[in-house]
C-alpha cells in the first residue's frame, strides 16, 4: 500500500483575521488531527521552523519592503530571499504536491518551488482580487468608475494567467468553479468551508433590549461597509428607534464609520468566546459585500442562530437556504428584510432555528476529506489509496 500524499501548503494568510487565514489554520489542524503529513509555509512574527506531529512548519518574517493590502496583511516584495532555505527543507520533506492559496508572496514562492521540485501544483481561489482592486481604485477615484472597471478586468486576466500554472484549481462557490474552469482550461472543483458549531451557537446569546444589527469582517472598501451609514438613514426615515449596529473588525473605513453612524458600536477585532457571544446577541447579520467568494462570517452568524441578509452578488448567497435568511438587492432590500424581522417575531424565531440547522451541514473534516480526494486526480493511473489511509488516521 502506498503512503498518504505528502502536501506542501503555502498560504498567504495564516495568523491574520480573515477567511483565508481561518481556512488555512483549519486545514493544518485537520492534518494534525488525522496524522496527515503537511509542510506548512507562511508568514509569521519571526523566522522559524519546527515540527509538531505530522506537521512541519516554516514561517518567514515579512520585511519593511512590502505592499500593504490591509492593516494586518501585506506582501513582502523581497520574498525570494527565503527561497533557498525553504527549498532545502522542502526537499527533505519530499512533497507529492504543492497547494497554494493565491498569488501573494507565499503563493508565488510555492509555485516556483513546485516547478523546481517537479511536483504538481494545486491552487485554491479564496479572494476575488480583481474586485478588491476595482473597489480600492473606486474609493480613491470615485469620479472614474470606468477606470475602476477596466482595472478589475485587467486584474482578473492576471489572476487567471497565474492560476493556469496549476494542474488543478479549487474554488469556494459554483460560479467561480465555472468561471475558472472556462478561463483557465484547468480541472476545477468545489472547496467549501466549514464551521465550528460548538463555539458558535445560539445558547451564548445575551439580551440587550435593543434590536441589534451586526456585521463581522474587514472594515474596508471592498466590503461595501459604507452602506451601513445609508442603512441608518433609511431606518431613521422609517421611524426606527431602539436599535444599534455592532460592527466588528478593523480596517481603513473604521474611522469613517465612527464619524458617520450615530448608533454604531465598533469594538474592533473580537476572538473566541467573546466573538461568539457577540454573534449570538445579534438579531440580524447584515453582510453588504458583493466581492466575497464564500463568507465564513455569514456561516458563523447562522451557526449562532442569527438570520443573515446578504447581497445577490458573490458567494454568500449560496449559503442562504429557504427560510434561513435573505438574499437581497441594494439598500431597499436590506431595509425590507430588517423591517420584516423586527415586526414579525414568529418569522425571526423560525429563521433563527433554520439558520442554525443550515450551518450544521458544513463540516471542516468533510471539506478537507474532499480536497484530499481531489488531490488524487493529479496522479492519473496511480492507485487511489487515500480512502484507506484516511480511515485509518481517523
Amino acid at each position: 500500500m502506498k503512503r498518504t500524499r505528502r502536501v506542501a501548503f503555502f498560504t498567504d494568510s495564516f495568523h491574520e483575521v480573515n477567511g483565508v487565514a481561518l481556512t488555512s489554520r483549519e486545514y493544518v489542524d485537520h492534518a494534525r488531527r488525522h496524522n496527515l503529513p503537511v509542510f506548512s509555509a507562511h508568514a509569521g512574527s519571526a523566522k522559524e521552523a519546527f515540527e509538531e506531529g505530522s506537521i512541519t512548519t516554516h514561517e518567514f518574517k515579512r520585511g519593511r519592503v512590502c505592499w500593504r493590502l490591509e492593516h494586518d496583511l501585506s506582501i513582502d516584495l523581497l520574498f525570494l530571499r527565503y527561497r533557498e532555505r525553504i527549498r532545502e527543507s522542502l526537499r527533505r520533506f519530499a512533497p507529492d504536491l504543492v497547494h497554494i492559496t493565491g498569488p501573494g508572496d507565499a503563493g508565488i514562492l510555492g509555485a516556483i518551488l513546485a516547478h523546481e521540485l517537479k511536483v504538481p501544483l494545486v491552487a485554491s481561489w479564496h479572494t476575488n482580487l480583481h474586485e478588491f482592486a476595482a473597489r480600492r481604485l473606486l474609493k480613491f477615484a470615485p469620479a472614474l468608475p470606468g477606470l475602476a472597471a477596466v482595472a478589475g478586468w485587467k486584474a482578473l486576466d492576471l489572476c487567471v494567467r497565474f492560476y493556469r500554472l496549476a494542474k488543478m484549481i479549487l474554488a469556494p462557490n459554483q460560479e467561480l468553479v465555472d468561471l475558472l474552469s472556462s478561463r483557465t482550461g484547468r480541472p476545477t472543483f468545489l472547496m467549501r468551508r466549514g464551521i465550528d458549531t460548538e463555539l458558535f451557537r445560539p445558547s451564548r446569546r445575551e439580551e440587550d433590549g435593543r434590536f441589534t444589527i451586526g456585521y463581522v469582517g474587514r472594515l474596508s472598501p471592498e466590503k461595501n461597509v459604507r452602506l451601513f451609514a445609508e442603512l441608518e438613514q433609511a431606518l431613521e426615515r422609517s421611524g426606527w428607534t431602539g436599535y444599534r449596529f455592532v460592527l466588528i473588525g478593523e480596517g481603513s473605513e473604521r474611522e469613517w464609520l465612527r464619524r458617520n453612524i450615530r448608533h454604531a458600536e465598533l469594538p474592533g477585532i473580537l476572538r473566541g468566546e467573546t466573538l461568539a457571544r457577540a454573534y449570538a446577541s445579534m438579531d440580524a447579520f447584515v453582510f453588504p459585500s458583493t466581492t466575497d467568494t464564500f463568507g465564513n462570517v455569514v456561516l458563523e452568524a447562522m451557526a449562532s442562530g442569527v438570520p443573515a441578509i446578504v447581497t445577490d452578488s458573490g458567494g454568500p448567497k449560496f449559503l442562504i437556504s429557504p427560510g434561513a435568511g435573505y438574499v437581497v438587492t441594494g439598500l431597499k432590500g436590506f431595509l425590507t428584510a430588517l423591517t420584516e424581522l423586527r415586526a414579525e417575531t414568529d418569522v425571526l424565531a423560525s429563521m433563527r432555528r433554520r439558520a442554525r440547522l443550515r450551518s450544521l451541514e458544513f463540516s471542516w473534516d468533510e471539506v478537507f476529506h474532499e480536497v484530499r480526494r481531489n488531490y488524487e486526480l493529479c496522479f492519473p493511473g496511480e492507485e487511489r489509496e487515500f480512502e484507506h489511509t484516511y480511515a485509518e488516521s481517523a
